[in-house]
């Protein structure tokens, strides 16, 4: 079977030079990273976060560029059957696939720029963040801030992914739109919900935004609500983007990566340059997840100190409460940005450590090497845990680093034994709750704690 899916929006007129760039960077070295992510997208709504999976059940799979008179089409070689309807490709993944071409190869493509970047400085990449947000055509104008950040874990039950929605009407109620990691799970759940709350409001501006990188989204398909798909370059810029454009953020259960996120905006917090600045940051899921967040505060308390605990609020089992704190921090988002004269729809004033913006390669050597001791300045403790975290979830799902990891075994966590105690009960209770992976009779630890 053959596809032709023809471009929307920013991609829809394009200059030859341009065709001809971007056909050329398609069929490049990103071939197969085009490949992997436009296959993931076809499988939208698929829950899974195996790339081996997607890739099997689809051995026959190609795309080509193809360039055409004012620009270019995909060509399709045996998509699956699920992303069509009645032999026509259904609209939204339509405009996934673009999405996919326009973030991974056309921007490549493209700017001469980012390849004389100096990413190591980190105003210059704030500024590559905000091209790559713009290029996506993110920001609105005369909308006042309304986005609430909802992060949280692909692999929970379905008593914590029903109250996540119920979060999202509630937020929705509230004309509030969501973004996520565009996955399924606590990533889905609330935009579902807010769908709901924002039919309820008569609302039809709502946006649902996914933000993911391309090892993710190769193995974990963004979920069918997503009506805008950012791919960004790694997982720090996909960070960082959600922290820019995030007015609020609601943080449900989850397993290593929800830490890292958690990790992340604490040490945004932290920073005391961002002191004077409204960031409200909710956990919350059901009675049922009690256990888990008086695990994870326990953690962050014994690890990090009490003022980090102080950093964010804990609601349990109150999704109307959850929505009521989001809407009156934005009030005062909304007004601290008009006192600053700050964008609405991106937060330069927030001061990131560059450390929290530095592309962390999860190697064995680097996982090794990561300083677990509390005598270090608090903002490089809480980036070296964000690190251990992050590295985690690349050896539960990401190709390169399960390939390594299959080469060399598990990495090996050394630390204070009290840090890398709290860091192992930690992860045993994730892996006892299934946290780790969607299918959780197979998983096998990516990681071993060295006393």
């Amino acid at each position: 079977m053959i596809t032709y899916v023809h471009p929307k929006s920013s991609m829809d007129q394009l200059s030859q030079n341009e065709t001809e760039s971007l056909q050329k960077t398609a069929g490049g070295e990103l071939s197969d990273l085009l490949t992997k992510c436009c296959l993931a997208v076809l499988n939208s709504g698929n829950i899974t976060d195996s790339p081996e999976s997607l890739l099997s059940s689809s051995k026959d799979f190609a795309v080509e560029v193809i360039q055409k008179e004012r620009g270019i089409k995909l060509k399709l070689y045996n998509p699956p059957e699920t992303a069509f309807v009645n032999g026509n490709i259904i609209k939204g993944i339509e405009e996934h696939l673009f999405s996919v071409l326009r973030d991974i190869v056309y921007i490549e493509s493209q700017s001469q720029m980012y390849r004389t970047l100096d990413l190591t400085n980190s105003n210059t990449i704030t500024n590559w963040i905000f091209y790559i947000l713009r290029n996506a055509k993110l920001f609105q104008t005369g909308v006042e801030p309304n986005v609430v950040v909802c992060w949280g874990g692909h692999s929970i039950c379905k008593e914590e992914f029903n109250y996540t929605k119920e979060v999202g009407q509630a937020l929705g109620l509230y004309k509030l739109d969501i973004c996520t990691g565009c996955g399924p799970g606590a990533m889905e759940g609330p935009m579902s919900g807010a769908a709901v709350g924002h039919i309820m409001q008569r609302y039809d501006k709502g946006r649902f935004i996914g933000i993911t990188e391309p090892s993710i989204i190769s193995a974990e398909p963004p979920n069918p609500l997503v009506t805008q798909l950012i791919i960004m370059p790694d997982i720090e810029k996909r960070l960082e983007s959600f922290v820019r454009i995030g007015h609020a953020f609601v943080i449900f259960p989850g397993g290593p990566g929800t830490v890292e996120e958690l990790m992340f905006i604490l040490g945004i917090k932290m920073n005391s340059a961002n002191a004077d600045q409204p960031i409200p940051v909710v956990l919350t899921g059901p009675k049922s997840s009690e256990k888990y967040f008086e695990q994870l505060d326990h953690f962050i308390r014994t690890t990090l100190g009490e003022n980090v605990a102080r950093q964010y609020d804990i609601v349990i089992d109150d999704p109307e409460k959850v929505a009521d704190i989001c809407y009156s921090e934005i009030q005062q988002v909304t007004q601290r940005r008009i006192t600053l004269g700050d964008s609405f729809n991106f937060n330069w004033k927030v001061q990131i450590d560059q450390i929290f913006q530095e592309h962390f390669h999860a190697t064995h050597e680097n996982m090794r090497s990561l300083n677990l001791t509390k005598d270090q300045p608090l903002n490089i403790l809480i980036a070296n845990l964000r690190n251990v975290f992050s590295g985690i979830v690349s050896g539960n799902v990401k190709p390169k680093y399960i390939k390594l990891i299959q080469e060399k075994g598990p990495y090996e966590l050394h630390g204070e034994p009290e840090m890398i105690s709290n860091i192992d009960k930690l992860l045993k209770y994730f892996i006892e709750q299934g946290r780790m992976k969607l299918d959780t009779s197979q998983y096998v630890p990516c990681y071993k704690i060295v006393q």
